[in-house]
């Protein structure tokens, strides 16, 4: 079983992830992994903090020579605004954040409970994703994601390669696929920001070259979908999940939903085997397996719970009404919301694949890999 588990506070020494089932043989680009934290920190509307860090990974176990070795592996991110025995606690919580629910279930303090709730958090999730990833390019798997939508402006999608899609993408401060519209997304956000306010949007992830088989329909807890969907909305400020057409299938009739399943001698040797759909309505996946099809997730994400022109809130010493607390923030942070929930799925897809084609080693997977698609091919 392949998993993960974060620690470290936003204001704490550092953030760690913890990766368990790895396999052992691949040679990992720790700067690939650079280069994912370096976009988590970017897009346009983010805050002060990230003037401040320099987000690298350190891996502190499980690597020799570059190369994983099988075993744990420890990776550290380190906090350059690390004050946290110096920070005070906080008396009025944030409406939308953790603050009172935390501060109350815990029977402490607000400081305790923010500092882990925040999404600072994220950048260790993101070094544990960009590594599955790597793992994932071993077999052919790619994937990439962006911002559709940012507050009330709806940017969509565009036709193309994985490859011309992360181009557009890099080249629009917002990530999107839509750079020549990057001055009326940076417009609103500038608006919104002076008006002591935050934006939410949605973001999109698309993974090809999946074999048919990842997940299974036989128990609950591990269909793909589900696993995908609870993944994802575990990441701070993500209020929606959907795959493929999502909400829109309910407002469809069967025959609008469903994609046709048609074969194609000359695509047997790919990843669909042959078997291809002129819609992918399902978003690649059906009873929770992958069917060949590009995996297309989309998440929702609210605005920033910490507003520069703050809520009501109340003063827990005195539970007299005053206005929340400010910590320093974002005005928008949904082009880093597209490069978590990315690496978030590409863990789970990982995840997925080495329960399928498990082995000790990369090379033993690869085996496997092959075996299963000769079978497959032969039936």
């Amino acid at each position: 079983m392949l998993r993960y588990w974060t620690a470290g506070e936003s204001h704490g020494p550092a953030l760690v992830a913890l990766v368990d089932g790895f396999p052992a043989g691949l040679e990992v680009d720790r700067a690939a992994v650079d280069a994912e934290l370096v976009r988590r920190q970017g897009g346009y509307g983010r805050g002060g903090r990230q003037r401040i860090e320099t987000d690298s990974v350190t891996f502190l176990s499980g690597l020799w020579r570059g190369v994983t070795l099988g075993s744990p592996l420890a990776l550290e991110v380190i906090n350059k605004d690390a004050k946290l025995e110096k920070l005070e606690d906080v008396d009025r919580p944030r409406p939308g954040h953790a603050d009172l629910p935390g501060a109350i279930k815990h029977l402490g303090g607000v400081r305790a409970v923010l500092e882990r709730a925040s999404a600072r958090e994220t950048a260790a999730r993101v070094a544990a994703g960009a590594l599955a990833r790597q793992l994932l390019a071993a077999f052919g798997i790619e994937l990439a994601g962006w911002v559709t939508e940012l507050g009330e402006i709806r940017l969509g999608d565009r036709p193309g390669t994985l490859a011309e899609l992360r181009r557009l993408r890099d080249a629009s401060a917002v990530y999107s696929l839509h750079p020549e519209r990057d001055p009326e997304v940076t417009s609103l956000i500038d608006r919104v920001g002076k008006e002591g306010d935050t934006l939410g949007g949605i973001v999109e992830v698309r993974v090809e070259g999946l074999p048919i088989g990842l997940g299974t329909h036989a128990q609950w807890d591990r269909k793909l979908d589900g696993r995908i969907a609870q993944a994802v909305m575990a990441v701070q400020a993500i209020k929606g999940v959907e795959i493929g057409l999502g909400f829109e299938a309910a407002r469809r009739r069967g025959s609008q939903v469903h994609d046709a399943i048609h074969y194609d001698a000359g695509e047997r040797g790919s990843a669909t085997l042959g078997f291809t759909r002129p819609t992918n309505n399902a978003g690649g996946l059906e009873a929770g397996i992958t069917n060949g099809q590009p995996l297309v997730v989309r998440a929702a994400m609210k605005p920033i719970s910490t507003l520069r022109r703050p809520l009501e809130s109340v003063n827990l010493r005195t539970k007299q009404p005053e206005e929340a607390a400010y910590e320093r923030s974002d005005v928008c942070a949904v082009s880093a919301a597209s490069v978590i929930v990315e690496n978030v799925v590409a863990f789970e897809v990982a995840a997925a694949f080495v329960e399928k084609f498990g082995g000790d080693s990369v090379e033993e997977m690869q085996g496997r890999f092959r075996l299963y698609h000769d079978l497959a091919r032969s039936r």
